[in-house]
């Protein structure tokens, strides 16, 4: 006869919809609000709520549960303190329900957590220890020195109580807006918040459907699904470290293969853009974790073709590190396909530039579209006496426009290579399209400030007199007022009063840089 104990009932919707509803949870968060994203809904017409969990006192919704956790803990357990391993969310709820209940935390985070969840963990009592690449090595060492230490360890997503407190949010969801609601979207990392999500609204609204989103590097969630078993990833993206996890939870993976109804992946650029959709809308900035349900809603409907339905995406948080917002802003245009991205070859012949611009200007719309064609970049480095390569980035009204310019560029006689989708090309080359050149002879280097208004290239190359000639050609929309420019020409000796007087009646200003040392060093002959 077996001595061993009987394995625990699973628990069912019905078991979690208690949780749920008994949580305690109100005693750090909040009932945080569900808005209408108008401007989004306009343009996807569908309708799309936001579930603002950015607006948590951590910023995310990871407090929930965490404390939830915690709450259930007797007097001894609290007495010798909690540990936890995070990505930085996780970390901030614990830190903050430990505060709140009086007791120890110490935070194990990987190396790679961003510097604003790491100082906002020690600004709530929290302490910190760096450990490891991901949130897998961090757990790992957390359960070492839980049991050196005597504590009690908090699972950012794996333990019924805090899969109990995620669970508010979909009980506030569906009291905040009681009419229609095809689906909600929820972010996936180990899984706790989808697995709450689910078992409420199963048990509440079955005919709602639950969407889980992850990264397409990162999908360990819709691989395990598939396969039927748990998947350890190998490595895992780390733009969304809110979401970076290498192995799912045994429990919310025995809850999303039995309640969640279908997974989306979405990539960086469509993150990107959903970022930038959300503070059109709300004026907030999520982290990437925070956007992947909107990112995800918009590949919903643009594969599905759907109008006139709901969707709710839950903006799980907005623990952004300013210094990525560099990268954000770079990439949601090409995301959102509001930029195609070119190479594009010209002739190395007087009036070729100005040609290529004025078809810039005449190009036709490929979609309907009623918008005005802009130049957001234009790079380029003379390297060859017959031809030049240009790398150009143009505004487009449309999806799916990029191809059909770089036909009519050809066409035109410009023969154009389409890189909108060309990771290299965003990503590194972008930024390389320069160097020496032994053609740019008697050349001078200007740095200027062009208006960022129609027409204003166009102006200079209309002013300039044939025989100048362009070396060099750098230039980034970087939405301010004014572009900045650099700009190599080839000027005789001969010419200098007369450039000097094109110059001063052009009236844009400028620097000359032809004696600056960086450019004897990288881009002289």
């Amino acid at each position: 006869m077996s001595t061993r104990p009987p394995k625990a009932r699973a628990l069912q919707p019905a078991d979690y919809l208690k949780k749920i509803l008994t949580a305690r949870v109100y005693d750090v968060a909040v009932e945080s609000a569900l808005e209408v994203a108008k401007n989004l809904s306009r343009r996807i017409h569908n309708t799309v709520l936001l579930k603002r969990e950015d607006q948590q006192p951590v910023h995310s919704f990871k407090l929930r549960g965490a404390y939830n956790k915690m709450a259930h803990l007797t007097p001894e357990q609290l007495k010798k303190g909690v540990i936890c391993a995070s990505a930085g969310n996780h970390a901030q709820g614990v830190a903050l329900g430990a505060k709140q209940l009086g007791t120890q935390a110490i935070i194990v985070m990987p190396t790679t957590t961003p510097s604003v969840k790491i100082e906002a963990v020690k600004a709530l009592g929290g302490e910190v220890v760096l450990v490891g690449d991901s949130y897998s090595d961090a757990h790992a060492h957390a359960l070492t020195l839980e049991k050196k230490n005597g504590m009690t360890f908090v699972h950012p997503f794996d333990d019924p109580d805090v899969i109990a407190g995620q669970g508010t949010i979909a009980m506030e969801m569906l009291r905040q807006h009681q009419g229609r609601l095809d689906a909600v979207f929820v972010a996936i990392g180990g899984g706790g918040l989808i697995a709450g999500v689910a078992n409420y609204i199963k048990a509440v609204r079955p005919e709602i459907k639950v969407i889980g989103v992850q990264m397409d590097d990162s999908s360990a969630m819709m691989q395990s699904v598939q396969k039927g078993k748990r998947v350890t990833l190998n490595d895992v993206g780390l733009f969304s470290d809110g979401t970076a996890v290498k192995l799912v939870g045994e429990e919310t993976f025995r809850v999303s293969k039995n309640l969640v109804d279908s997974y989306i992946t979405v990539n960086t650029d469509a993150v990107c853009a959903a970022i930038k959709d959300v503070f059109v809308d709300t004026r907030s900035i999520v982290e990437p974790a925070g956007a992947l349900a909107v990112a995800a809603i918009k590949q919903y409907v643009a594969e599905h073709k759907t109008k006139g339905e709901t969707y709710a995406a839950i903006l799980c948080g907005a623990n952004m590190n300013f210094d990525r917002l560099r990268f954000v802003a770079e990439r949601a245009e090409v995301g959102e396909e509001r930029e195609a991205l070119f190479a594009v070859t010209i002739p190395e012949q007087p009036g070729s530039l100005r040609r290529f611009c004025e078809l810039i200007g005449k190009l036709p719309s490929f979609g309907g579209s009623k918008s005005p064609r802009n130049v957001t970049e234009f790079n380029y480095r003379m390297s060859d006496q017959t031809k030049a390569h240009v790398f150009v980035g143009l505004t487009t009204g449309v999806k799916g426009e990029s191809s059909k310019m770089a036909s009519h560029f050809t066409k035109n006689g410009f023969e154009a290579i389409d890189l909108t989708h060309d990771e290299m090309a965003k990503e590194h080359l972008r930024h390389m399209v320069g160097g020496h050149s032994s053609l740019a002879f008697e050349e001078r280097i200007l740095r200027f400030e062009f208006p960022e208004r129609p027409g204003a290239l166009m102006k200079f190359l209309l002013a300039m007199r044939p025989g100048w000639n362009i070396s060099l050609f750098h230039y980034r929309n970087q939405g301010a007022d004014y572009g900045r420019i650099l700009m190599g020409l080839q000027v005789p000796k001969a010419d200098n009063k007369a450039f000097a007087a094109f110059l001063a009646a052009l009236g844009y200003p400028y620097v000359e840089e032809t004696l600056n040392p960086a450019y004897r060093l990288f881009l002289q002959r």
